[in-house]
């Protein structure tokens, strides 16, 4: 089974293919991206590796874990999984929510539709 792979702190030169030939030469990896932001273009300064194993994803987080790149302290470790950070506020499946508050909103006199 695969294990991917969180490398952080990344220099805006990094490639995906660099990282991929970083991570290489201790076995086999099966991706390597760099995160890129959409409007720019350029790198987010992060990516993740995905490597065939975990013994040898292990290997490569032991050994470049904090290693300088282009004068940066990369950071690699374990990623974690994604987290669902979608509110009950808002625009969302859960509807529109005024916060919960009984105190304001429409309804409740004056032009302002709420006590103060």
């Amino acid at each position: 089974m695969s294990t991917k792979i969180y490398v952080g702190n990344l220099p805006y030169s990094v490639t995906d293919s660099s990282l991929e030939s970083n991570f290489a030469e201790f076995g086999g990896v099966s991706s390597a991206k760099v995160m890129m932001d959409r409007e720019t273009g350029r790198s987010k300064g992060f990516g993740f590796v995905e490597m065939a194993n975990a013994e040898v994803a292990q290997a490569a987080i032991t050994a470049l874990h904090g290693m300088s790149v282009d004068g940066r302290s990369i950071v690699v470790n374990l990623a974690r999984p994604r987290e669902d950070n979608r509110s009950s506020g808002g625009y969302s499946d859960a509807g529109y929510n005024a916060g919960k508050r009984s105190d304001v909103g429409y309804g409740n006199g004056g032009f302002g539709g709420g006590r103060y």
